[in-house]
């Protein structure tokens, strides 16, 4: 769909108009990706997107499961910030999106859903797969728009135009600050198909010459407010909790803020950020309940989400630590409500002189000692524990590639990781991302891929469970003529829910009904699935089998199985917990 095939439209008709001038907007928008799921109603859309493909101005993709498509493109935006559009049939269809739209919303990643409807007169009608789209999502978007039916009367192209540039505004957090989806409801009259017309169309359908946007915004991915006020202060006992944040790359400039003033960081796995400060297996050092009561952080400066333990959101309960929020957002997450100040984004760089040296550094170096000898304790414990969840999640972050991409799966597997890794022995230039929003196992395979897609350059790779990897088999369904990643998924295969056997509901009174309502083991075949999706598929016995496989580099989509066994998880993570206590009592009484 170039501009020459713009100008011939003297016999284009109204719907392939309407098509047409969307996805050329949205290109010169800088969209660069369309996921596309097979309809009739939304047969205009689809045509121009295959268009834009062949003219060598976007990248297409086809899955025929709307709620995969969506999580494809919310991965393709995960960490390149730039939205992907998914483009829907009506009805049915359009509700398979939402719990994408939940994702994306709650994790401020862009996202533009393209939905087709029927003209707005055969709502209520009967007519088929017609429902009311008009804001299905309600407050989930961050704007919606409803395209009425294009006809042949002058003028409607600019008023198109003008509003996809909104909408990717929008979607990208401008002039709001927070990122997000953005519904798009486009009414489509008969005929569908790039049928010439012989009544014309009335006016030209190019855009601005030399295929300028329509509407131009200063800096519409990245919102600043402008930095006012006295900063963030200089107080020596801060510690630093680096949750998720919704654009990896922030990470590193919390960080580095850290690095300047000497904090000690305690941080979830995700991010792109140098880690060789951060204290290793954190969770678990805030477990010695002695020692952190003689090692207190006055002040607890947070960044990001942060979900994964509850030792964590113990610490910023205790009354006796300020607790104070570092946000690029017009939001922040406080949900133990202990926040007492929050600093805009722009404070972090003008801080550095303030604080630049600031901590107290005989507190800072019991931080650290403290970190070496949890990681001297857990680690061999981890180690041992093969095969177990926490040992192959360590014995992936250790073996990744420099520069690689590392998708996540929820539940338990970012836990695993959070409180078996140390990140000082993880490879420069790693990124680690998640569906951290609402933290559903949902989608997991397809935005992996889509992660994997947006970033070419960087070995990719995800770590999830077996009923994550279940939950979104259908992210699996990748035609002949699709866009392929190149992406090794390690799924865990404990054949349940491990997670829930850590939890209260694990507890051995509630034995009798775990297994049905909570263990859920489906003895699934994933050989076999893998196979019907014709999906490399390889099972590892060994932690040297799994390093060995995550050292070589990812050719293709390829699954490695490592297989667990589900009732050790309780028992590890507290095996972890004392051995790290006992081994700090030791190391104080020694000093």
């Amino acid at each position: 769909m170039g501009n020459q095939r713009l100008r011939e439209n003297a016999s284009v008709n109204p719907s392939t108009a309407l098509a047409t001038v969307l996805v050329d907007e949205l290109i010169r928008q800088g969209v660069r990706d369309f996921v596309v799921c097979p309809g009739s109603r939304s047969a205009p859309l689809a045509y121009a997107a295959l268009a834009a493909e062949q003219a060598g101005r976007a990248r297409l993709h086809v899955r025929v499961d709307e709620r995969s498509a969506a999580f494809l493109a919310l991965g393709l935006a995960k960490v390149s910030r730039q939205p992907a559009a998914v483009i829907t049939t009506s009805g049915t269809a359009v509700a398979n999106l939402h719990p994408a739209v939940l994702e994306a919303s709650h994790g401020n990643v862009p996202l533009l859903l393209l939905t087709a409807d029927r003209p707005a007169e055969q709502r209520g009608s009967g007519a088929n797969q017609t429902t009311d789209q008009v804001k299905i999502f309600g407050g989930m978007t961050r704007w919606f728009h409803e395209f009425s039916a294009a006809g042949r009367r002058p003028g409607q192209q600019g008023q198109w135009r003008s509003v996809i540039g909104r909408a990717v505004a929008e979607s990208c957090g401008h002039p709001s600050g927070d990122p997000g989806p953005v519904h798009l409801n486009v009414s489509f009259r008969e005929p569908l198909t790039p049928d010439t017309d012989p009544a014309g169309w009335s006016e030209s359908l190019d855009g601005r010459p030399h295929g300028e946007a329509w509407l131009s915004l200063r800096s519409p991915v990245r919102h600043e407010a402008a930095g006012a006020g006295p900063g963030i202060a200089p107080v020596p006992r801060t510690l630093l909790v680096l949750g998720s944040l919704a654009d990896p790359a922030r990470a590193g400039e919390i960080t580095e803020l850290a690095d300047v003033a000497g904090w000690p960081i305690i941080a979830e796995p995700a991010g792109l950020f140098r880690r060789a400060r951060v204290t290793p297996h954190g969770p678990l050092l805030l477990s010695a309940t002695d020692w952190l009561e003689a090692n207190l952080p006055e002040r607890v400066l947070v960044a990001g989400s942060v979900t994964l333990d509850r030792r964590v959101l113990a610490l910023l309960s205790r009354p006796e630590v300020t607790v104070e929020v570092v946000t690029a957002l017009t939001s922040w997450a406080d949900p133990v409500h202990a926040v007492h100040r929050v600093h805009d984004w722009a404070d972090i760089q003008r801080s550095h002189r303030v604080v630049a040296g600031c901590v107290d550094r005989a507190w800072a170096s019991r931080w650290r000692a403290a970190g070496a000898v949890v990681a001297a304790t857990a680690g061999p414990i981890v180690e041992a524990s093969w095969p177990s969840g926490p040992a192959v999640a360590r014995t992936v972050a250790n073996n990744l590639p420099e520069q690689a991409l590392l998708f996540v799966g929820a539940s338990s597997a970012v836990r695993d990781l959070d409180i078996s890794r140390e990140p000082a022995r993880i490879a420069k230039g790693v990124v680690t991302v998640g569906n951290r929003g609402l933290a559903g196992i949902d989608g997991s395979v397809s935005s992996a891929i889509g992660a994997a897609l947006s970033q070419p350059d960087r070995p990719a790779y995800a770590l999830m469970g077996d009923l994550t990897f279940l939950h979104d088999t259908n992210g699996l369904l990748i035609g002949p003529n699709e866009p392929l990643p190149d992406l090794t998924i390690v799924v865990v295969n404990d054949d349940g829910g491990a997670i829930f056997s850590t939890l209260e509901v694990g507890a051995p009174e509630y034995a009798g009904s775990f297994e049905r309502i909570f263990g859920t083991a489906t003895g699934a075949d994933i050989a076999g699935v893998c196979a019907a999706h014709h999906v490399a598929h390889r099972m590892v016995d060994t932690a040297a089998d799994l390093a060995d496989a995550i050292k070589a580099t990812p050719q293709g989509l390829t699954v490695l199985e490592v297989r667990v066994p589900r009732t050790d998880a309780r028992r590890l993570r507290r095996d972890l917990a004392a051995a790290v206590e006992t081994a700090l009592t030791a190391d104080s009484a020694g000093q």
